[in-house]
């Protein structure tokens, strides 16, 4: 459906209510939205207790930050219109917090915005109007301690968990959604199932309704949301730092010329403006940062290659996680980047034994590989690597095979004839600009870089 016409006939969206209760089993929050004179929304969150013990729910730090996540939660059902008002009548936020949440949600937007052709400012998209009153919070004396660790089941919270093995004993693995990879990574990192905070998001059918009668559709911030939760549940479980696995790489457009990123929440950008958030508006001793930030994805799957234990459980293929089997579906981007950013060190039987096919012998994947070297309109929308990433990978993969004096695949063979090998030490960089606390950035450029 357009854009400007949803937006005439559906002016205003709105965040009337949230709630937090619990039993036995689970803490419960529940959120409520509408899209006036279209439909109501009910989306929940569930945190699962096990063996876990969470502080008192009912304070008024829960109440923020529960309410803050609702603003967040709000993105995936205020797109379906972009409904120029959104109006908060359960909360109250001040000039800052306002220009903070339309900064969020018009570049986490990026990727929707530029698949469905809006083309809007950041000031125009829409105004906040919060109704409701400030929830006050004073600075909390609480004796934080451990690390939470958010995983996906990819290569990168992987090497997160390897890194920081030494501090496993208080550390605990936080994961959203109901797919076994995650957890079955965690499992070979060594925690067991009471070590692994599970939350579960239920998706309004509603909005599942409007997606399915043609209303606007597409990419929300989803670390962000992961980015609020891990806050809540680190300050709920007495946890000082969160320690997420966005690296260097993230913080390239996918647009050239443009601020369109697919991972715009997990940029350094976005780590640092919650930061900043949390700090001014949560008050708590709770560090969130990424621990791979200073390298790139080349160094990340350097280091994976050699964390043999987690090569036949992990994945990280968005299309696959949607089989009841999560499986590599080798035909999408995210696939071909995983397989070319680990060939350098894994090609050809090892890569092989994970993905089972050789992807650099498929002929259909040739406009995918061009657009992840950087040779397409865009790079793919999906968490992959810069293209001086990707190239220097192709040629270090080629320089491999030719060394032993075997046939290049197809793919390959295509990317010699046709483009240069590509030079330089991109294994051996280092971002000083990151956000790692003293303590692990010691044992992170040892394990880095004396192996």
């Amino acid at each position: 459906m357009e854009f400007e016409i949803l937006r005439r006939k559906y002016p205003k969206f709105i965040y009337s209510n949230y709630n937090i209760f619990e039993d036995d089993e689970k803490i419960y929050i529940e959120y409520k939205f509408e899209i006036e004179n279209l439909t109501k929304f009910n989306p929940k969150i569930e945190i699962l207790k096990k063996k876990f013990k969470f502080k008192n729910i009912k304070s008024n730090i829960v109440k923020k930050i529960v309410f803050n996540i609702g603003i967040i939660e709000a993105i995936s059902y205020f797109k379906t219109t972009c409904s120029p008002q959104f109006v908060i009548k359960c909360g109250k936020l001040d000039d800052f917090q306002i220009k903070w949440f339309k900064k969020l949600i018009y570049l986490g937007l990026g990727e929707f915005r530029f698949k469905n052709n809006i083309k809007i400012s950041e000031e125009d998209f829409f105004e906040i109007i919060s109704e409701g009153d400030f929830i006050k919070v004073d600075n909390q004396k609480n004796n934080f301690n451990g690390i939470i660790i958010p995983i996906g089941g990819g290569k990168d919270s992987n090497v997160t968990m390897d890194l920081l093995k030494d501090y496993k004993e208080d550390t605990l693995i936080f994961r959203i959604g109901n797919k076994d990879v995650p957890t079955e990574c965690a499992k070979v990192a060594g925690f067991d199932n009471d070590k692994i905070i599970e939350i579960n998001r239920i998706i309004d059918k509603n909005l599942l309704d409007l997606n399915s009668k043609g209303f606007l559709n597409g990419h929300t911030p989803f670390s962000a949301i992961v980015a609020f939760i891990s806050y809540l549940t680190a300050y709920l479980l007495d946890k000082k730092y969160i320690a997420l696995s966005n690296e260097d790489s993230a913080n390239e457009s996918n647009v050239i010329g443009d601020n369109i990123n697919h991972q715009y929440s997990k940029t350094f950008e976005f780590e640092n403006d919650f930061r900043e958030y949390a700090q001014k508006y949560f008050k708590l001793d709770i560090e969130y940062f990424s621990m791979l930030r200073p390298i790139n994805e080349l160094q990340v799957a350097m280091i994976f290659s050699k964390l043999e234990k987690y090569h036949n459980v992990f994945n990280s293929c968005n299309i696959g996680s949607k089989e009841k089997t999560w499986k590599w579906c080798c035909n999408c981007p995210k696939c071909l980047f995983v397989f070319i950013i680990l060939s350098p060190f894994l090609y050809k039987e090892k890569l092989i034994n994970i993905f089972k096919i050789d992807l650099f012998e498929d002929k259909k994947l040739k406009q995918t590989f061009l657009e992840l070297c950087g040779y397409g309109t865009t790079k793919p929308f999906e968490c992959v690597g810069t293209y001086d990433e990707v190239r220097f990978a192709i040629s270090r993969t080629i320089e491999n095979i030719e060394k032993d004096k075997e046939n290049l695949p197809f793919l390959l063979q295509y990317y010699k004839d046709n483009f240069g090998l590509v030079n330089g030490d991109l294994l051996h960089y280092y971002n000083e600009n990151n956000n790692i606390p003293e303590k692990f950035e010691k044992i992170f450029k040892n394990q880095i870089f004396n192996r």
